[in-house]
């Protein structure tokens, strides 16, 4: 007997959920990803920052699905889709088959239109990102102890983050921890005083899409931690140098960039209709206008809530896009029609800011500080999955809290850019 075919593109939340969902029915599932396993984006920074390994933050697809007969896992890159054939076609393998397609591809970095400005100021989405940031920072710290011009000590001991949303906000308070609290100590030429990291917001006020009360007590939970805060500053050049502002420049060696996001490019590859963000427009029921059996969810989807506005791109809302589309496949496979459009839950946000501070906002109640903080650990802990990954970020961050040391601090100049790598001093 054949089962319907569903295909699922993408092994990130939405991808995953939308999988999990399915289990349990009668259906051949494949999931395809260009890499082999599902990563817990919300904590990528911690890897970027020393504090965590990339195994405690990331799990192969083959694992989680080992053990269920009808998951197929496919490692690979999609190209186009035949929507008429009902084909999905990969770079080096043969045509999928599908009765129902998922597409949750996620979202790339937004340079505005500068795409020349990656190079000088990575932006965090992948495991590689992770590394090639963490391996910057380290580097600017070696360069920095053995440099005996104080102009370009300074430039290598200043990090700049363009963007004050959640990962901005992160970023910029986790730096600040090494600096001050963790590198200082290993190193015998570099004054604390000189350490610089600056945080560059376009807007008025951090984390833009929080409560106003929760943007002031980030805002003055990074500025108490030594962090300078330039907020309604548009970048308007990014280099190998340093960064500059509508009139001012700035000298660093350590540009980080989490000003935005913008749809994977695969999207409109496929021919689907898209916002300016470059994701796919879609109905209530997330299915595509043109294909109701193919439906797009995540952070590469325009979604609605039924009072019209736009679903944030965060993992709790692709979860929930998820199960919806797992149930609304249910349903198609009974011939039933789809009668209740997709509702997202805002059960609130979450942002750390550094140890034992961050703000919070759930089901209406705003907490900030050390308690927000302890909420914070325990919603991440929850939704890592493996017992094994819960059980070693625990113990890394007791580890880190306890004595402010950071243990990830290697350096392998496998991620530095070519100039960058012979000598990596």
């Amino acid at each position: 007997m054949s089962f319907p075919k569903v295909v699922v593109i993408g092994g990130g939340f939405a991808g995953l959920s939308a999988v999990s969902s399915l289990l349990s029915s009668k259906v051949q599932i494949t999931l395809i990803d260009k890499t082999n396993h599902h990563l817990f984006q919300p904590l990528l920074y911690q890897v970027a920052t020393s504090a965590l390994s990339p195994v405690d933050i990331a799990v192969p697809l083959r694992s989680i699905f080992s053990s269920y007969k009808n998951v197929r896992v496919v490692m690979g890159e999609v190209v186009r889709v035949d929507f008429e054939a009902q084909q999905v076609h990969l770079s080096q393998h043969q045509p999928i088959s599908y009765d129902y397609l998922v597409v949750g591809v996620g979202a790339n970095h937004h340079y505005f239109g500068n795409p020349n400005w990656a190079e000088y100021a990575p932006g965090l989405k992948t495991l590689k990102d992770a590394l090639n940031i963490r391996e910057r920072i380290l580097i600017a710290f070696e360069k920095a102890e053995m440099c005996e011009d104080r102009d370009e000590q300074s430039a290598l001991l200043t990090a700049v983050v363009v963007g004050g949303g959640p990962t901005g906000v992160e970023m910029a308070g986790a730096i600040a921890e090494i600096a001050n609290q963790t590198m200082v100590h290993d190193f015998r030429n570099i004054r604390s005083s000189a350490m610089r990291v600056i945080l560059i917001e376009a807007t008025d006020r951090l984390l833009p899409s929080y409560d106003a009360s929760l943007s002031a007590s980030a805002l003055k939970q990074l500025r108490s931690m030594g962090v300078q805060v330039f907020l309604n500053s548009s970048v308007t050049e990014v280099s190998s140098r340093g960064i500059k502002l509508k009139e001012e420049w700035i000298e660093s060696r350590t540009l980080i960039w989490a000003a935005g996001n913008q749809a994977n490019p695969l999207i409109a590859k496929l021919g689907l209709d898209c916002d300016r963000s470059g994701r796919a427009l879609v109905t209530p029921f997330l299915s595509s206008p043109k294909h109701s059996t193919v439906f797009v969810i995540g952070d590469c989807a325009c979604v609605s809530d039924t009072a019209g506005k736009t679903v944030p791109s965060v993992a709790p809302a692709a979860m929930q896009q998820g199960r919806y589309v797992g149930s609304a496949i249910k349903r198609l496979m009974k011939q039933k029609p789809l009668v209740s459009p997709f509702s997202y839950v805002d059960k609130g946000s979450l942002a750390t800011i550094g140890k034992a501070r961050a703000v919070a906002s759930l089901f209406g109640l705003k907490f900030s500080g050390f308690f927000a903080w302890i909420i914070w650990i325990f919603i991440h802990i929850l939704f890592l999955i493996g017992f094994r990954s819960k059980l070693v970020v625990v113990l890394e961050w007791m580890v880190n809290f306890l004595t402010s040391r950071r243990s990830v601090r290697l350096i392998t100049g496998v991620y530095i850019r070519p100039e960058e790598q012979k000598p990596l001093l």
